[in-house]
């Protein structure tokens, strides 16, 4: 079980007049985003999700072509067990762990749903490995439903923005739900993610380029870094 991020200092609240702008300019024309993970069928991504848990997106994709290749189906992946998917997935962290429930979760989808993956809450986060976070990007990205999954950029941009301060992810994620429009949140879950990745970085924000920061309440905005000077002139002639 992942733990809970610690709470980052909270940003007087944005307007939420102001929240569909700040979506609108972060969001950078990309109006139908795609989550960075690589997969190609409803089954692979439920996988490769719960194989980022601490864990980056760049390295799971490094190894799901092996593992879906072995095992590109709920029936596969269970006949190929713990053993097998441990076997390849060893360079990602918590790896064991993360077979064991692959394994586990394939057979109950095989038992229970036909091999398919569900479109029900409920019986998503009854899977091994399977939690809040990772069912609602699921149902975001493969079922088209308004859900917002906070993860770590999501849980420090709803602080840092002030988009949607709040103690706790599912805090954060309840106000994100009151306070985004409903026909952005589908798509804003995945421009948050992407701009916090990118742009409002964990350890130093670069607010100097961020095209959101005209409604950003956050009140330590960064400028942009002096140029560093040439290490060496030529000589005068």
């Amino acid at each position: 079980m992942s733990r809970e991020p610690a709470t980052p200092a909270a940003s007087p609240p944005m307007r939420k007049a102001d929240i569909p702008a700040f979506l609108r300019a972060i969001a950078a024309g990309n109006e139908t985003p795609r989550t960075e993970l690589d997969y190609a069928t409803p089954f692979q991504l439920l996988v490769a999700v719960v194989l980022s848990a601490q864990t980056t997106d760049r390295a799971v994709n490094k190894v799901t072509p092996a593992l879906f290749a072995a095992a590109p189906d709920a029936r596969a992946m269970a006949a190929l067990g713990a053993e097998g998917i441990g076997a390849l997935i060893k360079s990602i962290g918590l790896w064991q762990a993360k077979a064991r429930n692959v394994a586990a979760l394939s057979r109950l989808l095989v038992e229970r749903h036909g091999g398919e993956v569900p479109d029900s809450r409920a019986a998503l986060e009854a899977l091994p490995g399977v939690g809040r976070k990772t069912a609602n990007v699921v149902l975001n990205e493969i079922f088209g439903q308004a859900t917002m999954a906070v993860d770590t950029h999501i849980f420090r941009l709803g602080n840092r923005t002030g988009i949607a301060p709040g103690p706790t992810p599912r805090a954060v994620e309840e106000a994100l739900l009151r306070r985004i429009p409903r026909d952005m949140l589908k798509p804003a879950h995945l421009w948050l993610i992407l701009h916090g990745r990118y742009v409002c970085k964990a350890r130093q924000p670069e607010c100097w380029r961020c095209p959101g920061a005209a409604w950003c309440t956050y009140p330590g905005k960064t400028a942009a870094p002096a140029l560093t000077k040439a290490r060496s002139r030529p000589h005068p002639a």
